[in-house]
């Protein structure tokens, strides 16, 4: 009993998060229709107030990103066309990351040199994982295993490290430029300044719960290993 409580309470703090952030932004989408501007072209007018012309608004299919090595803020269908509050602000919280690689913000520039690796070690450490079992039974040293599996865990851990890492610059996106530039621009009505603030605080819980995604992805595998 005491076993299946920890296992749900588990679920609750990894799944959770995700939940929630997925909740917030689905509520503001409606109206559908609420502000003048979609997300593009709220996009590309903050981009613009801030002398980023050079930087491109585009949809993607990918997630809302902004992208430093193209130049590009990309937003997925529905808030690069819709009016909603969550389209606008999504929307300038992917400029707010165009702005800190403008001005040369470190913990951006330390994330995008990080991404770059850390895909490929993440693959590195699900194919030594995968492949310890083989190992063992190859060599019978159990030791040849164990180091396996710690190299496997530790690069899978990257991730968790990464998105970690990721979180001051997320929350600088969201209330040191996004909000700011809402406001400036007179682009955010005031009556939705406080849910504008819960979206952007959505936003950059998004890493959050790629991080317990993560670590849920790690004790996946410590399960396996143990049968």
């Amino acid at each position: 009993m005491h076993i299946v409580i920890l296992i749900i309470v588990l679920l609750i703090l990894v799944i959770g998060p995700g939940l929630w952030v997925k909740r917030v932004m689905a509520q503001y989408h409606r109206p559908q229709d609420r502000y003048g501007l979609s997300g593009g072209e709220t996009a590309r007018k903050l981009l613009d107030s801030l002398g980023l012309e050079h930087v491109r608004t585009e949809m993607t299919e990918n997630g809302d990103h902004y992208d430093p090595g193209e130049k590009a803020v990309r937003l997925g269908g529905e808030n690069f066309h819709g009016k909603s509050l969550t389209a606008i602000t999504i929307a300038a919280h992917e400029v707010g990351h165009a702005l800190q690689d403008a001005q040369g913000f470190a913990p951006l520039r330390w994330r995008t040199r990080l991404v770059r690796w850390v895909g490929p070690v993440e693959k590195t450490g699900a194919v030594l994982m995968m492949a310890t079992p083989l190992i063992i039974g190859i060599t019978r040293a159990p030791v040849a295993g164990l180091l396996m599996v710690v190299g496997g865990l530790l690069t899978l851990g990257s991730a968790v490290v990464i998105h970690i890492l990721t979180l001051p610059t997320e929350f600088d996106a969201s209330f040191g430029r996004a909000l700011p530039l809402l406001k400036e621009q007179d682009v955010l009505y005031t009556s939705d300044e406080r849910h504008a603030r819960r979206l952007l605080k959505a936003a950059a819980m998004t890493y959050v719960s790629a991080s317990l995604m993560s670590l849920l992805n790690i004790a996946r595998w410590w399960a396996i290993l143990r049968r």
